[in-house]
Order: C-alpha cells, then structure tokens, then sequence
C-alpha cells in the first residue's frame, strides 16, 4: 500500500498489482445519512444519482457511452457513512476514467430538469424497496435500535424532503461535505508512480477546505417496531449493540458472528431451515461504524411458525451464552474468516474498496499479516466477555407483516447471561 498526497492536501492511497491488466479507481467522500437532518435526509443518495446527470463537457448518455466504449463500468453507492464514485477499466484507459470521474465530481451541473426525472426514479427506487419487506425490516431495525439518531434514518430519505430538494439545496450540501479533508482517492491494479501526475492534473485544483463534521455517538434504544403489510411471510429482525471499527473486540465480534449466523454451516441456519425446516432465510450479520456497532439476525417465516422460529432462535443464543465456543470451533472460524478474507481480495475493485475506505474511517491501514495475526489472536476469553457485554441487554426487534402477535410475547430480554 502507497499513500501520498496531492499538493491541496488530498489523500491518495493505492496498491500497484503489475500482475493484473486492469484497475479500480474511487473517489470516495464521508457523506451518507449518518451526516443528514431529519429535514434532508436522502440528499446525499440524491447527489449520489445526480454527479451522472450530466457536465458541460459530457452529458448522462456520453458518460454511459464512454465507459461502454472501453468496456470499463462506472457506478456509484451511498452507505451510512460514506459515498463513493468508482470505476474499473483496462490500466491503459485509466485516463479516460480519472477524466470523466473528476468532471462529474467537480462540474455536474445539476439541471433542474435531469433534478425533477432522477427525483422520480428516487420515488420509484423508495417504492420498489417498500414493496420488498425483507429489505424494509432493515431499515426498520436500525429505526428500533437509533431512534432518532441519524444511523436510524434510511439512505434513500423520505419522498416529503425528496419533492423539496432542489438544484440549490444540493450544492450547498456539496459545498459543506465534499471537501478535501472530506475526501480520498483510492486506486488498485495495474499502476505505477506516474499515476500521481495523472491525478494532480484532475483533483490538484480541488480547494474546498470545509471543516470537520462533528459526530454524536448513538445510545443504543432497544425499541420494537412492527410495519404492517400484506405479506405471505413475517420479516424479523433482532438487534444488538456491536462493535465499532476502532473497537479492540471487533475481530472476536466478526468471529461470534459467523458462527450464529454468518453461513451455511453457522448454529442458526442449521437449527432453523437445515434441522428444522422453518425457514428458507435466516442469517446474522454485524455492521461496524466508526463510533459504534450493530448486531443482527435476520429470518423470514410463515405466520404459523413464527413463534417456534423465534423459540429456537433464543435457544441457539442461550446455548452460545451458557457455553461460549469451544476451541475447535474458535479454530474453524478463524480459518473461515482468514478465507474468506485473502478471497475477497482477489480483485481489483475489493482492494480499492479496503484502502479507499480504511483511509477514509480509520486513517489507517493494516497489512494482510497484521489482519491475519489479529484473527489468529482471538481467544476463548475474548469471546466469553464479548457474549457477557453482547446479550446483556434487551434486544431491539423489527418486524414487517400482517400480524405482531409473536412478537407481542416475545420476551426481549430473556437471554440469561452468565456472570
């Protein structure tokens, strides 16, 4: 891994793979729904669309042709935290991709009429994921679990602050997130040192200095929340206090949370659908944000089963309370960690991902051993006080369907967890 910096300031992190022909470049800035009001969330998924809209040198369609023409991709996503504009090409048409995605990071032009169209597809995007409920018990458990706090609200927004965003509304946000402390670049592939000069010559310029946002950690509110829907299946989430990124037991959290729930071979899926039969998805997983964490299991059953899903599900989790893991199962989900981590590397973009996004949250970097020693590191100890802090408390719990009434005698906090 190389990190330099341009002369404005701006991060560049990048990882020369000369073996590879191709290369992954993103501008990735901290802006997402974790830096939003309640009066603009979704603005920041709403620039997201918009920086493809067109500039005065390209319009949407020529960005898209562009791209198709080198046969690259270009893309783009909004998280929590962060958003980022990416493309993967060929290493000799890196140029045309650093090109055309610093022209829309700098100079789209937001026109009223490409605003009021993508303000639609928005609208229809929002629609579509509340016609899937096993996606909207998603955002309702973060709801459940944050209040009010802006990790509850949801990446898309609301349709009220949609129809009231305009083109203003959108630059000045822009002139307050995208800022060069706010921003990195990150590239992995096929590169070597002159890529520097390269990407002077496009972000050199970038003089937005802004100031630092401040953050409010969340306090975790265990609420329940039921969304009724006409539905052939309930949609349950249950929800946890994790860990954060800068968390020391973040790794033994990684590990507790594959063995729950994190695959085809984890204590829920083979109690519940392989054992059992009671449910085609069920599954945990952890989210990590730089100042707090959240644990989730996920499940998706008829009505009638309902309770014996939910039943066995806090039998799984006393059974792991009571008892921990053993040392041979500590040991197997090391190496599944460890694969499937190296695994995930095996590709340009995966690499561009981790050094754009550890740069961006962590300002720091680890290398592969590093990683690999602090998996290895995790003890039984680790695990037995991560599971006395983890179920300690009520659950926060979501749900979407036709009816609660499994959830109402649902007992939230019914784990007994030893001393």
């Amino acid at each position: 891994m190389i990190k330099q910096t341009l002369s404005n300031g701006l991060r560049v992190v990048m990882e020369q793979i000369p073996t590879y022909r191709s290369v992954s470049f993103g501008i990735w800035v901290k802006t997402g729904s974790r830096y939003e009001s309640a009066a603009n969330n979704g603005i920041s998924h709403f620039i997201e669309h918009m920086l493809f809209k067109g500039t005065e040198r390209h319009t949407a369609k020529d960005i898209a042709e562009i791209f198709d023409g080198i046969g690259g991709n270009v893309n783009a996503f909004t998280a929590k935290e962060y958003t980022c504009y990416y493309a993967k090409v060929l290493d000799q048409h890196l140029p045309i991709a650093v090109d055309v995605l610093s022209d829309m990071f700098f100079n789209s032009k937001l026109d009223q009429e490409e605003l009021d169209k993508e303000r639609n597809v928005i609208l229809e995007e929002i629609s579509m994921y509340d016609d899937t409920p096993d996606d909207l018990v998603h955002d309702l458990i973060a709801k459940a679990a944050y209040n009010d706090h802006a990790l509850g609200y949801s990446i898309l927004g609301t349709e009220t602050n949609l129809r009231a965003m305009q083109p203003d509304t959108l630059r000045a946000y822009m002139a307050d997130h995208y800022t060069v402390p706010n921003t990195v670049i990150g590239m992995a592939g096929n590169i070597d040192d002159s890529v520097m000069e390269l990407v002077e010559r496009h972000f050199g310029s970038f003089a937005n200095a802004g100031a630092a946002p401040e953050l409010t950690a969340p306090q975790f509110a265990g609420e329940a929340l039921f969304h009724s829907k006409k539905t052939e299946q309930n949609h349950i989430c249950l929800a946890l206090p994790g860990c954060s990124l800068h968390d020391p037991m973040l790794y033994p959290m990684i590990l507790l949370n594959n063995m729950i729930g994190g695959g085809m071979s984890s204590y829920l899926f083979q109690e519940i659908r392989e054992k059992r039969g009671l449910a085609y998805s069920v599954y945990s997983y952890h989210t990590a944000h730089i100042d707090s964490g959240m644990f989730t299991i996920y499940m998706g059953t008829a009505p009638k089963q309902t309770q014996d899903v939910l039943d066995v599900t806090m039998e799984v989790l006393q059974s792991v309370t009571e008892r921990g893991l053993s040392e041979e199962e500590l040991h197997k989900g090391k190496e599944q960690l460890k694969g499937s981590f190296i695994l995930s590397l095996e590709s340009t973009s995966s690499r561009m991902n981790r050094l754009g996004k550890n740069e961006l949250m962590l300002g720091k970097h680890y290398t592969l051993d590093e990683i690999l020693n602090r998996i290895d590191s995790v003890s039984q100890e680790d695990i037995r006080t991560l599971i006395r802090s983890l179920f300690a408390q009520p659950f926060a719990t979501a749900m979407v369907g036709k009816s609660d009434k499994a959830m109402q005698s649902f007992r939230r906090d019914s784990l007994v967890v030893p001393s």
